[in-house]
């Protein structure tokens, strides 16, 4: 390999190693909807919210155990950069209160859905820890009428190996 060649490829390496899919780097009240592109790339799904804001969502399932948010003022200066995938986030999810819109702002878009005729139902699938780095499946379950029921957080059997009457 020539010297330009591992130029090339160490700049590559560089730049790759700038981006950043948690937002470190982006300032509230300063970064703009511009330098979240630049670090972040183009979200994977955009809400406008009901005061005027938007939220770009960052989601890295299933594979990954986030989706990162961030919400932009109207003018297009950041709000917020967080972490949606939280055991905090879920404690708010409140079963015949919350609607498929609520959960959608709260949690960020599922990595997969199922749809359960018999049942109608619809329940969005997501990839989690529980803070303490042991990974979670996370299933929320909607009713026809777009109202939460269900919300099972269960952690990933892998965790379960060398237990039980299976092994």
């Amino acid at each position: 390999m020539n010297c330009r060649a591992i130029l090339v490829l160490l700049a590559a390496c560089g730049a790759a190693g700038c981006a950043s899919y948690d937002g470190r780097g982006l300032v509230p009240g300063r970064s703009t909807a511009t330098e979240v592109e630049a670090l972040m790339g183009k979200p994977a799904e955009r809400l406008a919210l009901a005061d005027g804001d938007r939220l770009g969502f960052y989601p890295r399932n299933p594979y990954g155990l986030h989706t990162y948010a961030v919400r932009l003022s109207p003018e297009g200066v950041v709000r917020e950069v967080d972490q949606r995938l939280t055991v905090q986030n879920l404690s708010r999810l409140v079963a015949g209160t919350h609607t498929a819109k609520d959960v959608r702002e709260i949690l960020g878009p599922p990595w997969r859905t199922t749809r359960f005729e018999r049942q109608r139902r619809e329940v969005w699938h997501y990839r989690m820890d529980n803070g303490l780095r042991i990974e979670h499946d996370l299933s929320v379950q909607f009713s026809e009428d777009g109202v939460l029921r269900e919300v099972l957080l269960l952690r990933d059997p892998k965790y379960d190996q060398g237990l039980g009457a299976w092994n």
